[in-house]
């Protein structure tokens, strides 16, 4: 059985077409990246997508940023609605199905090999319900029921719920966020955007101005990516300071989704940007952080937590969905 699957972001939108090779394995046929905002909508990249197949797609799912409700979406950092129905009759799938996108790289994990993952707390192995939080451009979440046999994808918008101060310097970053947006949430803090905003806040704070050469860098390859890549490089001191204040607010918030939906099945970190802060989440301080929960600390030792590290979760996902119904 060949299906579509889509992996739909604020940044990319990526498709592949997949062949169904045994229980949870896939062979992929064809896979593109698209840059979504030079598109009016997802109707006119799958057109240009599958123009050059010779095959016969009967279901189609694709991962979306942002709630889905009915199987419609208005995604989060896109211009775009999405309609399951409408793509289905346009294409004449005989299937189609919108997940969340945080959905979608959960039902991902099972698909995954152990290659695949980088653990960071063995935890005990208990059996139990499992969660996923990923930062990239935004910061996803969701949940992982375990049913006694299967465990079973749900999604959630948690990454959009308020951020919480936890000293004198976070508050002084809540409050110069507080006066620009107005609502601070965990994402305006745990994303991409979020550890611009966090490193542009210390420059303020400390009365530092950004090396000539260090702004260079940041026009030609985007200011999170610059951070991150000289702060691992320990080449400029507010670099390193907003990587390990981004670092930390990670680490408490996985912990924090880790203990409302009880995750003793394990947290994985996805997203983009944690395979590439690996060398930085691998040092003590961020497992130690995510532990820290006061009486629930030996609840929070326990729980398995690994980095996903291929970056094709989600689209893996939407096929394992398309492949289960």
């Amino acid at each position: 059985m060949e299906l579509l699957a889509g992996d739909i972001g604020g940044t990319n939108t990526r498709l592949a077409v997949y062949r169904t090779v045994g229980n949870n394995r896939f062979e992929a046929l064809a896979e593109e990246t698209f840059p979504s905002r030079r598109f009016e909508g997802l109707a006119a990249i799958v057109a240009g997508f599958i123009s050059g197949l010779d095959l016969h797609l009967q279901r189609a799912c694709f991962g979306v940023a942002g709630p889905v409700i009915d199987q419609t979406c208005d995604a989060t950092n896109l211009p775009w609605r999405l309609s399951a129905q409408r793509i289905k009759e346009q294409f004449d799938f005989a299937q189609t199905w919108l997940l969340n996108d945080l959905e979608a790289n959960a039902w991902g994990i099972g698909a995954l090999n152990e290659d695949d993952l980088y653990p960071l707390n063995a935890g005990q192995g208990a059996s139990g319900n499992a969660s996923i939080i990923s930062a990239g451009t935004g910061l996803g979440e969701a949940g992982l029921y375990w049913d006694g046999t299967l465990h079973r994808p749900f999604a959630s918008e948690g990454g959009h719920s308020d951020f919480s101060p936890g000293n004198r310097l976070e508050f002084e970053l809540y409050e110069t966020l507080a006066e620009q947006y107005g609502r601070v949430s965990w994402e305006r803090l745990v994303s991409g955007p979020g550890l611009e905003a966090i490193h542009g806040f210390l420059r303020a704070y400390r009365a530092t101005p950004t090396p000539d050469w260090l702004a260079r860098q940041m026009r030609e390859k985007g200011i999170g990516p610059t951070v991150s890549a000289i702060a691992l490089e320990q080449r400029d001191p507010i670099c390193e300071e907003a990587l390990d204040i981004f670092t930390r607010l990670y680490a408490r918030e996985a912990a924090n989704h880790a203990l409302k939906i009880m995750a003793t099945g394990g947290v994985y970190l996805g997203g983009g940007i944690a395979p590439q802060i690996l060398e930085r989440l691998k040092q003590p301080d961020f497992i130690q952080t995510f532990f820290d929960k006061g009486r629930m600390r030996p609840l929070m030792e326990a729980m398995p937590v690994k980095v996903i590290l291929n970056d094709k979760a989600a689209l893996l996902g939407a096929a394992r969905y398309a492949a289960m119904q």
